[in-house]
């Protein structure tokens, strides 16, 4: 019988919970450390790589965040993977396989029976008050006809807090989903939130998570800073459009739909 700390990422391990052909359609490959998921699995893609491709570590050495931002990623306490995905998309319209991502985390997280699990736009989940969860999604471009080779699609969560605790410069903001280990659960969030990102993917352009997402849009009616280019302007979130894009209006009366970019909350 295994014990309750058997939390071992694996392939087949993965595929055990995952539903119908997708048992098929994922390659997964699995290591104990990597540099950067997406760095790997973008240099997969660029090699011919088929869609679909999993990339999965246990931790990592380079972890990417968004704004060229340094990811921590901690031995054995989270979950860091990245997915190969060749959409027919427009590049504005790469902003959906982000948003579609957020909400199958959150969706994932419920599956596992945690509460309330929220976004912050455009990328980020948060329980509890706290952050714990990341999604980065880099694209490759034809340069042709501005359309996209391939997508990847990165998740970095805290599955469990780290031993020595969150570095200082992040310790205020991030958490962790669960206290203690359980088993397989690692496992279970990978194929879980595969299961639910497919759905929405094969659907991408109805656009059907974007309701969703509004509703666990955790910055709606919050005063906010929109950060850009180094500068902070303050403003009020009024909601997610149906583009997923944050509904927004500054101080000075003007308003604007962001579908990218960067946001703080204002506090106080």
């Amino acid at each position: 019988m295994a014990s309750f700390c058997d939390d071992v990422i694996t392939e087949e391990g993965i595929k055990a919970y995952l539903k119908g052909d997708l048992k098929d359609k994922v390659n997964a490959e699995i290591v104990s450390v990597a540099t950067s998921t997406n760095d790997i699995v973008k240099k997969r893609g660029s090699e011919g790589e088929k869609e679909y491709f999993l990339f999965a570590a246990g931790s990592q050495t380079q972890g990417k965040g968004r704004m060229g931002r340094s990811f921590f990623s901690p031995d054995d306490t989270g979950v860091y993977f990245s997915l190969l995905l060749k959409p027919v998309l427009q590049p504005s319209q790469a902003v959906l396989i982000t948003t579609a991502a957020a909400v199958s985390v959150c969706e994932s997280l419920e599956k596992l029976g945690v509460q309330n699990p929220q976004i912050k736009w455009v990328n980020d989940i948060f329980v509890n008050g706290k952050k714990v969860c990341g999604i980065l999604t880099e694209a490759s471009f034809n340069s042709e006809n501005g359309t996209l080779d391939y997508a990847v699609l990165g998740v970095g969560i805290n599955i469990y807090l780290p031993k020595d605790g969150f570095p200082q410069d992040i310790e205020d903001v991030a958490g962790a989903v669960f206290s203690e280990k359980q088993n397989d659960l690692r496992n279970k969030f990978i194929a879980y939130f595969i299961n639910s990102f497919y759905d929405y993917y094969c659907r991408l352009e109805r656009k059907i998570h974007c309701p969703e997402y509004e509703r666990r849009c955790m910055v709606t009616g919050k005063d906010i800073f929109v950060i850009s280019a180094g500068e902070k302007k303050p403003a009020k979130a009024l909601g997610v459009d149906e583009n997923c894009g944050l509904v927004v209006v500054f101080d000075n009366g003007e308003r604007a739909v962001l579908s990218s970019g960067e946001i703080s909350i204002r506090l106080g």
